[in-house]
Formats: C-alpha cells, sequence, structure tokens
C-alpha cells in the first residue's frame, strides 16, 4: 500500500487526508502541536462544505450543533447595512454554512478523519524533507526522539507552520499591505435573532480598518479588530485596553458588548499575509495556508484550505495511480485563480470600490447574486462575470455608480 505523509492536521491536511484514506491509501498525519487548540479562522464559506462533503468527513459535523451562518452583512459609516444572503446566490451550491471555534471545529474534523483510517501522530515536529527521485522521506522529532518515515508524496498543510516553504526556500512576500488583527472571544447576551444568523463586518478609519463579529452557538462571539500594523499594536497595548473600550464603545454595534466579559482572552496576529513561489515540486505540494493567505475580510481562509487540499489529494490519487498530471495547470494556476478572485475583492474592499456598491440604494439584484456567489467562495465559477472579469468589473460598476449619483446630485441642485 502506497504511504502518503501530510504535515499538518488543520483542515487543508484534515480534507486531505480524509479523501485520499477513502481511496485505499495509507495517510499519517504529522502534526508539531496537540489538539485541541486554538487559532483563527472561525467564520466558514459555502464552497467549504462541498469538500468537507466529498472527503467523507461531513456526516459527524453535522450532528456537533454549530452556529448556522446564513449570509454576511456589511456596515458604512452612516449605518446603512448591505446583507448577502446564501440562499440567493448566483451559484449552484450549499445556502448556508457555519460558524465554528476552531479549537472543537479542527478536533472534530480530525476525528471525523480517525473514524475513517487516518492516522494522526501529534506533538510531531518536521525537522527535514528528503526527496531524491522515487525516494521521500520526512524526519520529524517526536517525544525529544528523530524519527524517519518514508512516502510515496508529500503534502504540506502545515498552514502558518510552512513547513516546506521554509525548509526549501519557498517563501515570498505577500503583495498585500502589512496588517494585523486583535481577537477575543466575548459572553453575547444582548445577540439579536438577525445578528445570529451573519458574520458582521463594520469598517472604520477611512476604510482601512474593520471589525468582524462572529456569533458561535454556544451564546459567544469572536470579535476582532483589523487594521494596518500599528494601529494594530495600539489596540493590544496596555494588556488590550484600547481593544477592550473600543469594542465596548463602537457605536454602530449599539451597545452589544458594553458590559460584555471575555470568554477567552485577547490575542494578536500581525504579518498574516504571506505568498510562496511555488506550490508544487517532486514529490510535494503544498495547500493550505502554506501556499498564501490574503487577508480575512471575506473568511477565506478555510475555503482555500479546504478547496486545494481536496484538489491536491485528487492529483496525488492520479499520480500514484501512474496517472499523468500537469501539476502546473491543474493545481497551481486553478488554486492561484481563486487566489486572484479572493485578492479582487480584498483590494475593492480596502479602496472603496464595494462600498461604493454594496451601499448603492439602487444594487441591481441579480448583481448582488453574483457577488455573494463570490463571497460564498465561488471564485473558480467562470459562468459568474465577477469571476471572469474581477481584475476590471468592480472597479468599472464603481465607477458608474459614482458617475450617477453625482449626476443626481448636479440634477437636485
Amino acid at each position: 500500500m502506497k504511504k502518503i505523509v501530510v504535515i499538518g492536521a488543520g483542515p487543508a491536511g484534515a480534507v486531505a487526508s480524509g479523501y485520499l484514506v477513502k481511496q485505499g491509501f495509507e495517510v499519517i498525519v504529522l502534526e508539531k502541536e496537540g489538539f485541541p487548540r486554538f487559532v483563527i479562522g472561525e467564520s466558514l464559506l459555502p464552497k467549504c462544505m462541498e469538500s468537507l462533503e466529498e472527503a467523507g468527513l461531513m456526516p459527524p459535523l453535522l450532528e456537533k450543533g454549530y452556529q448556522k451562518k446564513m449570509g454576511a452583512s456589511y456596515y458604512n459609516r452612516e449605518n446603512q447595512s448591505c446583507t448577502f444572503l446564501f440562499s440567493q446566490q448566483f451559484s449552484k451550491s450549499w445556502d448556508w454554512t457555519w460558524n465554528v471555534q476552531r479549537m472543537n471545529f479542527d478536533q472534530d474534523l480530525v476525528d471525523a478523519a480517525k473514524t475513517n483510517g487516518v492516522q494522526f501522530l501529534f506533538g510531531s515536529t518536521v525537522t527535514s524533507v528528503e526527496i531524491d527521485g522515487d525516494y521521500r522521506s520526512v524526519t520529524y522529532e517526536q517525544s525529544g526522539e528523530k524519527k524517519t518515515v518514508e512516502a510515496s508524496f508529500i503534502i504540506d498543510a502545515s498552514g502558518y507552520g510552512r513547513v516546506l516553504p521554509k525548509l526549501f526556500d519557498l517563501e515570498k512576500s505577500s503583495a498585500q499591505k502589512p496588517r494585523g488583527a486583535v481577537f477575543a472571544h466575548f459572553v453575547d447576551q444582548k445577540r439579536t435573532g438577525r445578528e445570529g444568523d451573519d458574520i458582521f463586518i463594520y469598517p472604520f478609519d477611512d476604510k482601512n480598518s474593520w471589525i468582524w463579529v462572529i456569533p458561535f452557538s454556544d451564546g459567544t462571539a469572536s470579535v476582532g479588530l483589523v487594521s494596518e500594523t500599528e494601529e494594530t499594536k495600539a489596540f493590544a497595548a496596555d494588556n488590550y485596553e484600547e481593544y477592550l473600550n473600543f469594542v465596548r464603545s463602537f457605536e454602530l454595534l449599539k451597545g452589544r458588548f458594553t458590559e460584555a466579559e471575555y470568554k477567552r482572552d485577547p490575542t494578536m496576529i500581525l504579518g498574516y499575509s504571506v505568498g510562496v513561489k511555488q506550490m508544487y515540486g517532486e514529490g510535494y505540494v503544498l495547500c493550505g495556508n502554506s501556499t498564501e493567505f490574503l487577508d480575512p475580510v471575506f473568511s477565506s481562509g478555510v475555503t482555500l484550505a479546504t478547496v486545494s487540499g481536496l484538489l491536491a489529494a485528487k492529483l496525488v490519487e492520479k499520480e500514484l495511480n501512474g496517472e499523468s498530471v500537469d501539476w502546473k495547470t491543474a493545481y497551481e494556476d486553478e488554486m492561484q485563480y481563486g487566489i486572484e478572485v479572493f485578492r479582487s475583492y480584498v483590494n475593492g474592499w480596502y479602496n472603496g470600490e464595494l462600498q461604493t456598491i454594496f451601499f448603492n440604494p439602487k444594487i441591481n439584484a441579480e448583481i448582488k447574486k453574483k457577488i455573494c456567489s463570490v463571497l460564498a467562495g465561488h471564485v473558480w465559477d467562470l459562468t459568474n462575470p465577477f469571476v471572469k472579469k474581477h481584475r476590471t468589473i468592480l472597479s468599472t460598476l464603481a465607477n458608474v455608480i459614482n458617475i450617477e449619483n453625482k449626476a443626481v446630485n448636479v440634477a437636485e441642485e
């Protein structure tokens, strides 16, 4: 039986290993951390549900009682709102997804994959990887002892650990502006029904910063502030006092967290946007955050992780079964396309084009459906012009709206 080593037990690793063990391969997952462990990326998109389902992980997850997420709501400084409901998206897909506490969710993914036959070795730190023709091996340290396992193929799903990018000198800086986030979990006693259905995004500081609120099924919520690096550090100063004051007093939250207490203390992360020189090589492939992470504003992280984990696994299956695989076209170009679509929307958020579109009172219903599909993670659906023409369509539409608004203002004067 051919053996595959997966580095990392997060969503990308769980999906890749879950799929491959279903196809009859022996799969070993090496994970540095002990599970359960806390990590960011708590709001999923409908697209990732398809990957979880195909990897055979979905049945037990449906019984866990995660918070259903029906859409996403965005606000502007005038307290106008724009809600995208996944049931109204252009692409055919799940019409809901979940908000999850990753400590629980990732453990549940591991348990599901274990049930299907995947072997997980926690507390295993990969120290070296050797690839010489058909010989591939991974050396790791566990409980102070070094061990080496041979593999037919190696999948790096190590996330922010970025094992192979570091070992193989594949890292490169991201094109995204350096930003950071401060976040915590709060008791969310003042939540309304509507506030439990969506993720809420509120911009501040002239669109350079924004706040998220992600509700969970246990009556708590994740609240995070995303800003440029120095402002993020300021929020974290004095034991996160500035962060707490901001969340409690932020006007658009209407007192939702005025007296709320922490359920999980604040954490700061900086410089999370990263890239790689290439996503694959002889005998290995990178997936999830081992490739590229953009920005949390559209919750793309877990979706890109699960989609890349599944696609990588399918291509590994083909190659190990003797089929020829064009990794550049079938994997790297495919994944990069989705990343670039998300990048266009991330940039459109920070430059204000999306706010112009979202808060246009005359937003076209069909346009809204197509944008909703992108926000649902369907960034490979080329039947959607808001995917196919992602590089230009947002700026074009925003310019048209601005011209129309100016014409109305002139006419009123």
